[in-house]
C-alpha cells in the first residue's frame, strides 16, 4: 500500500515543490492538495491519507487549529506542520494540537522523505533544532495545554481574522456565524489576554504567528 499524502499550502509553488520532492520516491502518493483549511478538512475526510503536510500560516486558519480539525475528520491521519517559523512556541501549539511532526521549509530537500516516512510508520520527526527537551516533556504529556491554548478555536480563529484587517462584520461572514457573537468571541478574547486595543490584538496575533507579519 502507498504512502498516501495530502499536501496544504496557499502557495501553489511551494505544493508543487512538495509533491515532486514525494512524487520522486517509490510508494509515496499525493492524493490531494488544498489551499485552504476548509478545502483540506473536506479532502481530509474523503481521502484519509496517510500523513497531511500542511503549512502553519494560512489564512483564516492557522496550522494548529486544522491539525485538530484533520484528526476529528480522519483520526488515523499523522500530521506534519512545515514551516518557515522557528519557533518553541509554535512546537509546543502543534504538539497540543495533536501534530507529530515539526519540520522547516529550508530543511525539505534533505529532510521531507525521512519526515513523511517516519509518520506513515506512526513515529515522530522534528527539525534537528527544536529543543529536546522541550519535545520529550510535549510527547510525554500530551494532553498539556501549551501558552497559547487560553483562546478557544473559535476565539483564536476571530482574533486571526481581526489581526488580517477583517472587521467583525467581515469576520462573522466568513465564520457563518452572527455579528454579536464575533463580538463576543473578540471581547472575550481579548479579556482573557489582558488587550483593550485591536493594535494590541494585531501584536498578539503576529508575535504568536496567528499571522504573518
Amino acid at each position: 500500500m502507498p504512502v498516501t499524502i495530502l499536501i496544504v499550502d496557499d502557495h501553489g509553488a511551494i505544493r508543487r515543490g512538495v509533491r515532486a520532492i514525494l512524487e520522486a520516491h517509490d510508494g509515496v502518493e499525493v492524493v490531494a492538495e488544498a489551499a485552504t483549511g476548509a478545502e483540506a478538512i473536506d479532502l481530509a475526510a474523503a481521502h484519509k491519507p496517510t500523513v497531511a503536510v500542511i503549512d502553519y500560516a494560512l489564512p483564516v486558519m492557522n496550522g494548529s487549529q486544522l491539525t485538530r480539525r484533520i484528526r476529528e475528520a480522519s483520526p488515523k491521519t499523522q500530521v506534519l506542520v512545515f514551516t518557515m517559523h522557528e519557533s518553541e512556541a509554535l512546537v509546543r501549539d502543534v504538539l497540543a494540537a495533536g501534530a507529530r511532526g515539526y519540520l522547516l521549509k529550508s530543511d525539505a530537500d534533505q529532510q521531507l522523505v525521512a519526515a513523511v516516512d517516519a509518520l506513515s510508520r506512526h513515529q515522530t520527526y522534528f527539525t534537528s533544532r527544536v529543543n529536546e527537551a522541550l519535545l520529550a516533556h510535549y510527547l510525554a504529556h500530551p494532553g498539556q495545554p501549551s501558552d497559547m491554548d487560553v483562546l478557544t478555536a473559535r476565539e483564536r480563529e476571530v482574533v486571526q481574522l481581526i489581526a488580517e484587517g477583517q472587521s467583525s462584520k467581515q469576520a462573522s461572514e466568513t465564520l457563518a456565524i452572527s455579528l454579536k457573537t464575533v463580538e463576543t468571541h473578540r471581547a472575550a478574547a481579548m479579556h482573557k489576554l489582558g488587550l483593550s486595543t485591536t493594535a494590541a490584538l494585531v501584536r498578539y496575533a503576529v508575535r504568536n504567528k496567528l499571522v504573518e507579519p
